[in-house]
């Protein structure tokens, strides 16, 4: 019984049952992973094909030819580098073995073992971004992918993906089997960027050392080994320590390679980095130093291209810009010959911008006169630091108006005594006088500032200046009234705003570059969109109004005339702050202004001294804006149509005193409409004052300042007028008012500057 038990024991039953099979999870976990790895380098392979069957060519001449980014005018004709123009190409065998060693041992230490591709150093450089080593950071790249690199790719963070690496180890490949390794490490060697707009080793060394290569000591061979990869920062003139530390790298870097003995490497480490540098640069002139004609534009040119992610130095991409270099030459002889314009003195400077009305190209474009060799200098077409005076008078006052107000031309605005809402700053005129009531279109032609200011506060701040930066003004914060006689924007911004009234209310953005074309013959376009920013009727109207500016006997821009052909424009001077009168002559002026445009083109020009020591504005040059103006649209014109403005339907005309004036269809105010609101009224500290229109009278005897309407006329006006009348543009007024308080201590400051208690601006 005993042995029965022991036999049906449950230890028993479990010992007779059948066990399982063993799982051999362990064969199987590594038979997946081989698997996966050879599914993942069949894909990796069959990507890499894929990508490379996309490669661009690569030839000779790419391999031998500078990095430089190249620019060319609207007419695709090449006009400058971001370069020397006299790269100093230096064959193999003038190379010193000592340059071939150093370049090779802090590059690439397997370059004369590889087929142009460094498997090993793929791998190392793998396995140090999973350890997060400098190796890894150094990347797998060999000289000779390098080389490819600067021949057909852009340098840019762009290019820094799978696909162009996978085309550089494809050409890398080719070009290994079709050049020597000599011939490689030449053409990589002449192909560098070595700061300052210098390409090539050979180059650089005439440039910071002034001697050939042949004639440079260890020490100097091993910065310029190591400074092709970060040239700025390894700059000996400007970054010595940075330089210092970069040649000691690569030192070390040849003395483990066997290239130089431990000595050496001692003795060259202990000298001084500056020992040697060429106090002048010789005959390296950077092409740009030879470029005075369109440096302003090359500047911007050079900003924007680094805005867009390419770097102009290292880039190697084609750029083809708006610039019309037949126009660009004449706008730098206006500027610095008298055979167009005479000025009164060297220090006599401009900013001038051309921009074309349907598209925002930038056409042309002139920072300064009688520049010396500086590259790159001071360009005050796009400078923000003067106010733009009258100027803004179109885009903050009056546009406005018409926009939300529907204004007529014939609306009554006062020049009667006023003073800056939110404080006790009184606005002034040129000529320190009031004329009383009178239209917008006279107190525009006449470029008066009170009822310019009284416009503005009508208006209401926040909608002029919704108006104005939909015009590329950028102003910021709760803009003071001061900037209704002028504000802090540049040449360039007033053009393109302008270019929006003439071609009937579409802002585009100005813009240089039109395409970039990428050493891989990729294309990337670029235009400047339209944006409608106004009724055509604010377009065509602030238009008919400013060419009374130009046309009209009591215009202030008369000077800028030109017989027979169709434009408009604006003048605009700036005072001297308070502070500061009572060191110049009483008709001095800060600033000189003339903004102006055709159907075809919009030009703005600035006129000035930088400082006040050089020079003054006044009634004996005031007029040079307009003369450069002039000369410039007249030979724009040359060869440009010549035609008017087509009235839209949206206008209608209006006889008004002999005088044919406009209004938005839908708005004919009647006589009370036209005399509410501005008409004698002063918006102060939050309180509105009304004077009698009756009370004041226009002295002013131009046939545009009348506002008297006939009663036949004023039947004719629509209900819908009356919305656009004294309750609405009151409204705005006060409630602009009522938060003007807190201001007034920014307004009084304000008062002192250049726009505020301002007596010429608006000329």
């Amino acid at each position: 019984m005993a042995g029965n038990n022991d036999q049906d024991s449950r230890v028993a039953r479990k010992r007779n049952q059948p066990q399982p099979p063993k799982r051999h999870w362990f064969r199987r976990i590594i038979l997946t992973l081989i698997a996966l790895f050879v599914v993942g380098a069949l894909a990796g392979i069959g990507l890499f094909f894929y990508y490379a069957q996309s490669s661009p060519t690569i030839t000779e001449s790419n391999l031998k030819s500078e990095n430089a980014t190249r620019i060319y005018d609207a007419n695709n004709k090449l006009i400058a580098n971001f370069g020397t123009s006299n790269r100093e190409y230096v064959k193999s065998n003038q190379i010193p073995a000592t340059l071939k060693s150093a370049v090779v041992s802090i590059e690439d230490r397997r370059f004369y073992q590889h087929k142009g591709v460094d498997y090993y150093r793929i791998l190392g450089a793998a396995l140090g971004n999973l350890k997060g080593s400098s190796l890894g950071m150094q990347g797998g790249s060999t000289l000779t992918m390098q080389l490819v690199k600067l021949s057909v790719f852009s340098t840019n963070t762009s290019d820094r993906n799978l696909r162009v690496k996978a085309q550089e180890a494809w050409l890398a490949l080719n070009v290994e089997k079709h050049f020597s390794k000599a011939q490689i490490l030449e053409f990589y060697i002449n192909k560098v960027y070595m700061g300052n707009g210098i390409y090539g080793m050979g180059t650089a060394a005439k440039y910071y050392y002034g001697k050939s290569l042949n004639n440079l000591n260890l020490s100097q061979l091993a910065l310029l080994a190591g400074m092709p990869q970060s040239p700025t920062y390894y700059n000996p003139y400007t970054y010595p320590s940075y330089a210092t530390n970069r040649r000691n790298l690569v030192l070390q870097a040849m003395y483990d390679s066997k290239a130089i003995t431990k000595q050496q490497e001692t003795t060259a480490e202990a000298v001084n980095v500056k020992t040697g540098l060429a106090k002048t640069h010789g005959s390296i002139v950077t092409q740009q130093k030879k470029q005075k004609v369109i440096d302003a534009y090359l500047t911007e040119v050079r900003a924007d291209l680094k805005r867009k992610g390419y770097d102009p130095a290292t880039s190697g991409v084609k750029v083809y810009t708006n610039l019309n270099m037949n126009a660009q030459q004449r706008l730098y002889d206006i500027a610095n010959t008298s055979k167009y314009v005479s000025y009164p003195d060297k220090n006599f400077q401009l900013g001038v911008s051309v921009v074309d009305s349907y598209t925002g190209k930038v056409s042309a474009m002139i920072g300064g006169r009688k520049h010396t060799n500086v590259t790159y200098g001071l360009n005050r077409a796009v400078q923000t630091d003067r106010s733009n005076a009258s100027t803004m008078k179109p885009i903050l006052d009056y546009g406005p108006a018409i926009e939300y107000e529907s204004w007529p031309t014939y609306k009554t605005v006062a020049d009667t005594k006023f003073k800056y809402p939110g404080g006790n700053t009184s606005v002034n005129d040129f000529d320190n006088n009031t004329l009383g009531n009178m239209t917008m279109r006279s107190a525009l032609v006449q470029s008066r500032n009170i009822p310019a200011v009284r416009t503005l506060a009508q208006v209401g701040r926040n909608r002029a200046k919704t108006f104005a930066n939909q015009l590329g003004m950028n102003l910021k914060g709760t803009i003071p009234y001061s900037s209704a006689i002028g504000a802090y924007v540049s040449s360039l911004q007033v053009a393109g705003a302008y270019a929006a009234f003439a071609n009937g209310g579409t802002y585009h953005k100005p813009y240089y570059i039109n395409k970039i074309v990428t050493q891989d013959n990729r294309t990337v376009n670029y235009t400047s969109n339209g944006k409608r920013v106004m009724k055509q009727s604010t377009a065509y109207m602030i238009t008919d109004m400013l060419k009374d500016v130009i046309n009209s006997a009591s215009g202030t821009g008369t000077t800028a005339k030109i017989n027979g052909v169709y434009q408009a424009g604006k003048t605009g001077t700036d005072d001297y702050p308070d502070n500061l009168k009572s060191t110049v002559p009483s008709d001095a002026m800060l600033d000189s202004w003339m903004a102006g445009y055709t159907k075809n083109y919009s030009v703005s020009v600035w006129t000035g001294y930088d400082r006040k020591d050089q020079g003054y504005i006044d009634n004996s040059n005031a007029k040079i804006s307009q003369n450069i103006y002039r000369e410039m649209m007249t030979y724009l014109q040359q060869y440009s149509p010549n035609s008017d403005w087509a009235k839209p339907s949206s206008v209608g005309t209006v006889k008004k005193n002999g005088i044919e004036e406009l209004y938005v269809v839908g708005h004919l105010f009647s006589n009370a409409e036209a005399n509410s609101g501005t008409t004698g009224s002063s918006v102060n500290n939050g309180t509105t004052t009304t004077q009698s229109s009756s009370s004041t009278t226009d002295h002013t005897m131009t046939q545009s300042s009348s506002s008297a309407s006939s009663s036949s006329e004023a039947a004719s006006s629509s209900s819908e007028a009356t919305s656009s009348s004294e309750s609405s543009s009151e409204a705005a007024s006060s409630s602009e008012a009522s938060s003007s308080s807190h201001e007034a201590s920014s307004s009084a400051a304000a008062s002192s500057s250049a726009a505020d208690n301002n007596q010429h601006a608006g000329q």
